[in-house]
């Protein structure tokens, strides 16, 4: 018996058969670009800049850093979680990583002491501020289940001792609505910072946070120009586009 494949060139309708057995299992395949893939842009930036330490502030089970090691980056992390289930699972996890440094419970803000952090039911959307109704719209999962009482530190107090003078340092800063407190606890460290990302809100999610606009007219105070942007958090529903993570390097010069 002979089989007569509906497409003159059998290796295309094979790669339909895939594609359509992979959206079966609930997966698309899409062409790789590398102009188009944000991860591979974000590696790109980092070499480019030549970073060797970068500062995961808001590292809840370590999602970030393992983003970081699957691209290829294999200089300096240090993590900060607040949440204790979430430091106890981030420890365990990369323990073994000897350049993964897992630094003490604790939240990261404008001051050193004692902070409540909300604990959502939605654990990467636990934050020191309140949830508002925009967020659990968007994400109904997202409301508060109880609250923490953790130590909280100020960026320039306990970073020191992570640093050499050799290091290239990158500050990434997810901390739900409190990216901007973050900002002031680490004035004398952002002075030798190469590059941030923040997540930033376009509308209000949590109680008195401080907005996109705002934050980038800081950044541009700070000497950072504005990068990349890419989107994080949307209500499906709408289509609004809720959060974004925002890039920032020092001005440097135009031939980068």
């Amino acid at each position: 018996m002979h089989f007569r494949f509906p497409f003159k060139d059998s290796e295309k309708f094979m790669k339909k058969i895939v594609k359509a057995l992979f959206k079966y299992m609930g997966y698309t395949l899409d062409r790789y670009s590398e102009s188009s893939d944000d991860s591979a842009m974000f590696l790109k930036m980092l070499q480019i800049f030549d970073i060797n330490l970068v500062f995961d502030v808001g590292a809840n089970i370590g999602q970030f850093g393992n983003l970081l090691r699957k691209l290829g980056y294999h200089g300096k992390i240090v993590s900060f979680e607040p949440l204790s289930d979430a430091h106890r699972t981030l420890t365990s996890l990369h323990s073994n990583d000897r350049l993964w440094y897992i630094a003490p419970q604790m939240a990261i803000g404008n001051i050193d002491g004692t902070i409540d952090i909300n604990i959502s039911n939605r654990p990467t959307s636990s934050s020191i501020l309140n949830v508002l109704e925009e967020h659990v719209a968007a994400a109904t999962d997202s409301f508060t289940v109880g609250n923490e009482t953790v130590e909280i530190h100020k960026l320039d107090t306990v970073s020191e001792k992570y640093i050499t003078k050799d290091d290239r340092i990158f500050l990434k800063v997810d901390t739900q609505g409190y990216e901007y407190e973050v900002l002031l606890g680490a004035a004398n460290l952002l002075e030798s910072v190469t590059g941030i990302q923040l997540e930033l809100s376009l509308t209000p999610l949590y109680a008195n946070q401080i907005l996109y606009d705002e934050i980038i007219s800081k950044m541009k105070t700070l000497g950072f120009d504005l990068w990349s942007i890419s989107s994080v958090f949307r209500n499906t529903r709408t289509g609004r586009l809720l959060q974004v993570d925002a890039t920032f390097f020092r001005k440097m010069s135009k031939s980068i």
